[in-house]
This record gives C-alpha cells, sequence and structure tokens, in this order.
C-alpha cells in the first residue's frame, strides 16, 4: 500500500499538503513516530532520499537507542513509520494551532491505516497537541495530559490499547543545542523498541 495514494483516495491532497509517498504492508507496522511539522523542502521528508535531513536524524535517534538500523527503510521494516503531525510547513517560528487542525484529518486517517498498532510515540509539543485534538474528537478527552514532558516520561499512557509514548522533537536544530532532550528522546525511543519486541 502507498501511503501517499491512500490518503489522496480517503481525503484528497490539495495544494501545500505534504504526504509520505511510501509503499509498505500496513499490517507490519507495530509503531509510529509522529514528529512536528514536514521540512519546507518535502525532498528533506522522511522517505524523500538517502541524505535527506529528516530520515538521517530518525535513523541517528533510533541507532542511538540500539536499534540495528542504516536507512529510513530499515527503520519501517522493523515495523516503525515515521511521519509528521503537520503536513505543510511552518509559515512562522512556531506552528500556528490552525495549521495542526489542517493537517488533522490526514494524520488521524494515516494512523487508523495500521492495524496492529501498538505504539505511538510523540515527538514534540506540536505532535503531542495532534493527537489530543484526535483523542478528544473521539472520546470527548485529552490522551495524554497536559503537563511538561518531561513530568510524563515515567506514566503509562494507553489511547485505547494503543501505548502511547510522549517524547522530545527528533527533527531541526534545536536537538543540537538540547542534548539532555537527545538523551531522554533516545531513551524513550528504546522504551518504544522493547514494546514491540
Amino acid at each position: 500500500m502507498n501511503i501517499r495514494t491512500e490518503l489522496d483516495k480517503a481525503i484528497g491532497i490539495p495544494d501545500g499538503i505534504f504526504l509520505n509517498d511510501v509503499e509498505l504492508d500496513p499490517s507490519a507496522i507495530r509503531a509510529v513516530m509522529i514528529n512536528e511539522v514536514v521540512p519546507s523542502d518535502p525532498k528533506q521528508d522522511f522517505y524523500g532520499g538517502p541524505d535527506a535531513d529528516y530520515p538521517m536524524a530518525a535513523v541517528s535517534l533510533l541507532r542511538s537507542a540500539g536499534a540495528p538500523v542504516s536507512s529510513i527503510y530499515d527503520v519501517l521494516h522493523m515495523g516503525v513509520y515515521v511521519t509528521n503531525a503537520v503536513k505543510t510547513p511552518k509559515s512562522k517560528s512556531a506552528v500556528d494551532r490552525t495549521e495542526i487542525e489542517r493537517s488533522l484529518p490526514y494524520l488521524e486517517k494515516e494512523l487508523s491505516l495500521f492495524p496492529n498498532l501498538m505504539v505511538v510515540m510523540l515527538m514534540g509539543d506540536v505532535a503531542k497537541k495532534a493527537f489530543n485534538t484526535i483523542s478528544r474528537k473521539a472520546t470527548k478527552k485529552n490522551a495524554v495530559p497536559s503537563v511538561s514532558t518531561y513530568k510524563l516520561r515515567n506514566d503509562v499512557i494507553y489511547y485505547g490499547c494503543i501505548r502511547i509514548i510522549p517524547s522530545y522533537i527528533m527533527t531541526g536544530g534545536n536537538i543540537l543545542i538540547e542534548r539532555s532532550k537527545v538523551t531522554m528522546a533516545t531513551e524513550d525511543v528504546a522504551k518504544m523498541l522493547d514494546l514491540i519486541g
């Protein structure tokens, strides 16, 4: 199945929305890592090419967590799909709520494609806000408490039977500055890898 094709059939793709153009077996996906926002250049996105910034960051994070991967396709073959909460590049330094809401139907449909999903990692506050909006729509409450991520790291959070792991952003320049967050994100990814065994 091609993710972009499935989302186009279900919702349509207007200009400015960037979706993963990747083939995968949906039944093999056991974990989804939701990053914050697509890059301004779609060729730098997770499935944009082997030397693109986003896949290099994801692979580096997974390798640090102990996964024997060297490409984003190795990650995919492990049963881990990586996507973005916001499917449009940032127009300002912060992501606006309207940008999150515009992308929600795509993220919600993406998550519904995986029948064997066990874990969702929320990589950053934008991913957490997007997932909580999906949760409120379905259950009338947030799946993830609205407190700082570091306070949630040892909590066990479920959305139905899916384990939710709030963590830190895995792309962008800030990860080079905030080394402690990289360390915590690596620990969170290791926890995800243990859960999907």
